[in-house]
């Protein structure tokens, strides 16, 4: 059971850093203006959910499976993707806004987000692999 808990928690690492990736290639384009700047939002704002679900899948499953520390590891940045995207300003088309985007330096602000998570997933991949590792060897 427990090796099944971090087979399922590796997939849906993977699948975060899949989309972490994408973030910053998606946010970069716009950067160097190889897309404009609705396309880009509209692109990225439908990954903002499914983000916040796989990170939110990943805590529920270490607090159900009671491994404390990972679900420790886990819950800043699940309740930060819940924040972020509730505290969306209304007339805002998401959290990634076209009209938005270039001031204030938010565009690059999304981009140290990206590469700081894209830095949490993959090594959230290694914990999960090593404990994944350490049930099979264990059962």
């Amino acid at each position: 059971m427990e090796a099944a808990v971090f087979i399922l928690a590796l997939v849906d690492c993977c699948a975060l850093i899949f989309l972490s990736v994408y973030f910053i290639i998606t946010l970069s384009d716009l950067e160097c203006d190889y897309i404009n700047a609705r396309a880009c939002c509209s692109k990225l704002n439908k990954w903002v959910i499914p983000e916040m679900v796989g990170q939110c899948l990943s805590t529920m499953l270490m607090l159900v499976s009671m491994h404390w520390f990972i679900f420790l590891l886990n819950l800043p940045v699940a309740a930060w993707n819940f924040y972020r995207h509730i505290k969306v300003p209304m007339g805002n088309t998401g959290v990634f806004d076209p009209t938005e985007i270039h001031n204030r330096g938010q565009l690059k602000s999304h981009m140290k987000e990206a590469m700081i998570k894209l830095g949490y997933h993959l090594l959230c991949f290694f914990i999960y692999l090593y404990s994944m590792i350490l049930a099979l060897i264990n059962d």
